[in-house]
C-alpha cells in the first residue's frame, strides 16, 4: 500500500514544470490521499535530504508559471554525484545514500520529472528495486517514447514570436535575419517554429547543410524583388563537412559540450558569399522562460494526473507519454538512450519543402 511518494524536478528548467508538480500533488492528496514530499533542487535534494511536505496550498497558484518551485539542477547524478575533498574534485556513487534516505522518510515510491539524463537516473534507480514513475521534460521534443514532451510547445511559441518580429525588420532593412535556436541534436524547435514563422531557410542536424545552396536560395528571393529572407538554425545544424559549432567545453558537468555560435558563423558565410548584410538573434535561455502555453499547462496536467494513477496501480518503473491523443505508459528500459531526431524525410519537412522553405541541401 502506497502511503507517501516524492517527487522532484531535475535538469533545465522548463515552461510546464509547475503545472505537472501541481497535478502530482492535487491528485495524490485529492484523490488518493497519500502524503507528497518535494525534494530541492533535483537529485541534489535527494542525495542531501533537502526536501519539504507539500501541503495542498503550496501547489495553488502556480499552473500558469515558468521554472519549478521546487528547483532543479543538471549537474548532479546520484550514481556520479560530484564531491569536493581536500581542494579536488571526486565523484561519488550516492545511490545508496539516496534509498536510505527514501526509506528513513518512509517514501514508496517517486515520480521523477526530467529529461534524458533524469529518466536514465530513474531507470537505474528502479534496476535497484526502487518505485519510480518517470515524466517527460525537455524543450528540445528528443525523447524517443513521446509524441510531444511538454514544454516543448512553449518554446515553439517564443521562436516563432521571434520570427514574426524579425519578418518586419528584415523587410524593412532588406536584411537577412538569422534566428538560432536551441534542441541540441534535434531540430525539432527550429522546425516546427520555421514552418509557423514562415522562415524562407531552415537548417537543422538531420540535413546537413551547403551554404553555397543556402546562398542560393537568398539571392533567387532577391532575384524575385524580395530582398529580404529569414534563417532559423538550430544550434547543432551542421554543414556537409560535419563541422558543430562548440562555444565552450565545461571540464566538470555531465554534459560538456555547450553548442552555440551556429548563427554567426552562417552570417558571415553569407555576407561573404551572397553579399547581403546579415543580423544574427540567439534566443538562447528565452526559450525555456516564461508562462506555458495552453497546451503544455493541459499536457503537463495529463502527465501528472497519470503518473499517480500509474503509482496507484502499482505500475512502476515506468514513464508517462503521448501517443496519438491518448496518455500511455512505457518502460524505462525502452525510453531513454534513444535521441528522437527529425526524419528528413518526415511529413513536416516535405510539407516545409513544398511552400519552398529551403534547407541547404
Amino acid at each position: 500500500m502506497v502511503k507517501r511518494i516524492g517527487v522532484l524536478t531535475g535538469g533545465g528548467d522548463c515552461p510546464g514544470l509547475n503545472a505537472v508538480l501541481r497535478a502530482v500533488v492535487k491528485t495524490a492528496m485529492g484523490k488518493y490521499g497519500y502524503e507528497v514530499i518535494g525534494f530541492r533542487d533535483g537529485y541534489r535534494g535527494l542525495v542531501m535530504n533537502n526536501y519539504i511536505q507539500f501541503k495542498p496550498g503550496d501547489v495553488s497558484g502556480i499552473l500558469d508559471k515558468g521554472g519549478t518551485i521546487l528547483g532543479t539542477s543538471n549537474r548532479d547524478n546520484p550514481f556520479k554525484f560530484r564531491v569536493e575533498r581536500g581542494g579536488k574534485v571526486d565523484y561519488v556513487d550516492m545511490s545508496d545514500r539516496v534509498i536510505d534516505n527514501l526509506y528513513a522518510l518512509g517514501i514508496d515510491c517517486m515520480v521523477l520529472i526530467g529529461g534524458d539524463g533524469t529518466l536514465t537516473s530513474a531507470r537505474d534507480f528502479a534496476r535497484m528495486g526502487v518505485n519510480v514513475v518517470g515524466v517527460p521534460k525537455t524543450i528540445d521534443n528528443d525523447l524517443s517514447a513521446t509524441d510531444t514532451t511538454f514544454g516543448f510547445m512553449t518554446a515553439v511559441d517564443t521562436a516563432t514570436d521571434a520570427i514574426d518580429k524579425l519578418h518586419s525588420t528584415a523587410e524593412s532593412h532588406h536584411r537577412v535575419m538569422i534566428l538560432e535556436v536551441m534542441g541540441r541534436y534535434a531540430g525539432w524547435i527550429a522546425l516546427a517554429s520555421g514552418v509557423a514563422g514562415g522562415a524562407d531557410v531552415i537548417l537543422i542536424p538531420e540535413i546537413p547543410y551547403d551554404i553555397n545552396k543556402v546562398c542560393d536560395k537568398i539571392k533567387e528571393r532577391s532575384a524575385a524583388g524580395k530582398h529580404f529572407s529569414i534563417v532559423v538554425v538550430a544550434e547543432g545544424a551542421k554543414s556537409i563537412d560535419g563541422d558543430l559549432v562548440v562555444c565552450k567545453v565545461v571540464k566538470d558537468s555531465p554534459d560538456p559540450i555547450r553548442l552555440g555560435g551556429i548563427g554567426n558563423r552562417i552570417a558571415e558565410d553569407i555576407e561573404r558569399i551572397a553579399c547581403i548584410e546579415t543580423r544574427v538573434t540567439v534566443l538562447g535561455h528565452l526559450q525555456r522562460g516564461g508562462r506555458p502555453v495552453p497546451y503544455d499547462r493541459i499536457l503537463s496536467t495529463r502527465y501528472g494526473v497519470r503518473a499517480v494513477e500509474l503509482v496507484n496501480e502499482g505500475k512502476f518503473g515506468m514513464m508517462v507519454g503521448l501517443q496519438g491523443d491518448s496518455i500511455t505508459a512505457v518502460s524505462l528500459e525502452d525510453a531513454v538512450g534513444k535521441l528522437k531526431s527529425v526524419p528528413p524525410d518526415g511529413e513536416l519537412v516535405q510539407i516545409a519543402k513544398s511552400v519552398g522553405v529551403g534547407f541547404g541541401n
